[in-house]
């Protein structure tokens, strides 16, 4: 009898899932400082808007003040303090505070924003209350 020859079986191939390392995480230095604060989604206002309710109402020219650039005197005292964004969103705020047409005030007060020194951000809208 001729022996018996068995056909070679092929093994599949074996795959392993890749493997992935967790992500690293450095602890803040211990120095006894303050974290960051963690970023907003919307910028906010951090100053009452209703100090620039004035500011507001010069720019629709309901406002009247005494002498010099009424902008100047009524908007540019309060945002002072504030970076371009915050001072855009302030004004956009006191401009819906005041129930107005956004879309009507809003070239106007980036003008006064660049009247005061502040260059509001390259297409910047007014954020949604």
């Amino acid at each position: 009898m001729p022996p018996v020859i068995v056909p070679p079986i092929p093994t599949p191939p074996v795959i392993s899932p890749p493997i992935t390392n967790p992500p690293v995480t450095i602890p803040p230095p211990s120095g006894g400082g303050s974290s960051p604060a963690p970023p907003t989604s919307q910028p906010t206002c951090p100053v009452n808007a209703l100090k620039l309710g004035l500011c507001v109402d010069v720019l629709g020219g309901l406002g009247h003040i005494g002498l010099g650039n009424p902008v100047e005197n009524a908007c540019c005292p309060v945002l002072g303090g504030l970076l371009e964004l915050e001072a855009a969103v302030c004004l956009c705020t006191a401009i819906r505070l005041k129930l107005l047409n956004i879309n009507i005030f809003i070239p106007l007060a980036l003008q006064a924003l660049i009247t005061c020194g502040k260059n509001p951000p390259p297409g910047f809208i007014c954020p949604l209350l």
